[in-house]
């Protein structure tokens, strides 16, 4: 039988559009974070938002809500396990007891290899997380900017001597309360007014959330003390993640280390610049401690800490997580 050009016509429009279009993601992922569209780590989500798309063919989508816009630093957990995001930064949560005590660490750590060390942290705490339905997908970069903030000069860290002190979590508390101080829980979005207005007196956050809230402006002098591991872990629902097939879910992982190795030179450059920015041009100050305070504020908590671990992880998994500490010591 042969068809006329007549009966053709649709056939060929048919495979035509199908070709044309470009196609529907079968899966989207909400990726929350609490960092806004002005810090580098936004362009690494939309960095990483392209290569999904492109390893899965389209069949993936990741739509970013910056600025905490989904829910609070403290909720990371109840919003992945409830569905208000798909993925999501994980503070420290006491249903993830042994990443509450580890993803903040105190520890000196050798950067040069942090995507592979963390990695290697992530694969430690893969087990746990699979416990309250997460996964870790991304590594975010804490260990190179976590510092502290004061009005006027400090000149010693570790005698705080009743300062009010910004807290992200449970490792910090101890430091502050150990050199003397009083730690508070700020969330990042109050952390300007907070500061404003005198409820605290010092901050410990991360250079590039500082910078991107524009906090040089009320606490103007940087201590970098260089004191943390750190890993605040993205990760994702594990039934969403489950839900897509073995190849969707290796290009997502894939396009999340590869994000990361994008990330660490643009990160560092980025944080680099705003602290020279700071200083030179904002009337701005920063302070490195020299490596013997260093060590001796390291050392001032991490016995107490240890117990901390110990007891959250069990020995085997804390001398794991410990060991690969090690291994990238400077």
């Amino acid at each position: 039988m042969t068809l006329t050009s007549k009966a053709l016509a649709p056939i060929v429009a048919a495979a035509l559009a199908s070709t044309a279009l470009p196609a529907t993601a079968e899966t989207v992922i909400r990726l929350s974070t609490y960092v806004n569209e002005a810090d580098i780590r936004y362009d690494g989500f939309v960095h990483f938002a392209e290569l999904v798309s492109e390893k899965t063919g389209g069949s993936v989508k990741v739509e970013i809500f910056p600025s905490a816009t989904l829910h609070g630093w403290s909720e990371g957990v109840d919003a992945v396990q409830g569905g208000v995001s798909d993925m999501s930064w994980i503070p420290a949560d006491e249903r993830l007891p042994c990443y509450r005590v580890t993803s903040l660490y105190p520890v000196a750590i050798d950067l040069e290899n942090q995507v592979a060390l963390d990695a290697g942290y992530a694969a430690l705490v893969k087990d746990e997380a699979a416990k309250v339905n997460l996964v870790p997908v991304f590594n975010s970069n804490y260990s190179y900017d976590q510092e502290w903030w004061f009005e006027d000069g400090i000149e010693d860290l570790g005698k705080l001597d009743g300062k009010l002190v910004r807290s992200i979590g449970p490792l910090v508390s101890l430091m502050i309360e150990t050199w003397g101080g009083q730690p508070v829980f700020v969330a990042p979005k109050e952390v300007f007014q907070s500061a404003e207005r005198g409820v605290v007196d010092g901050i410990n956050m991360g250079v590039a959330t500082y910078s991107s809230w524009k906090l040089w402006d009320v606490m103007p002098y940087m201590v970098n003390a260089n004191l943390f591991y750190g890993n605040i872990n993205y990760m994702m629902n594990l039934d969403k993640f489950n839900s897509m097939s073995a190849d969707e879910q290796a290009a997502v992982m894939a396009a999340a280390s590869e994000t990361e190795t994008w990330l660490k030179p643009r990160y560092e450059d980025w944080v680099d610049q705003r602290v020279g920015n700071a200083v030179m041009k904002g009337g701005g100050a920063a302070v490195s401690i020299p490596q013997d305070q260093r060590m001796a504020l390291i050392d001032s908590v991490q016995g107490t800490w240890d117990k901390e671990v110990d007891a959250a992880c069990g020995g085997d998994l804390a001398g794991d997580i410990r060991a690969l500490f090690a291994s990238h010591a400077p």
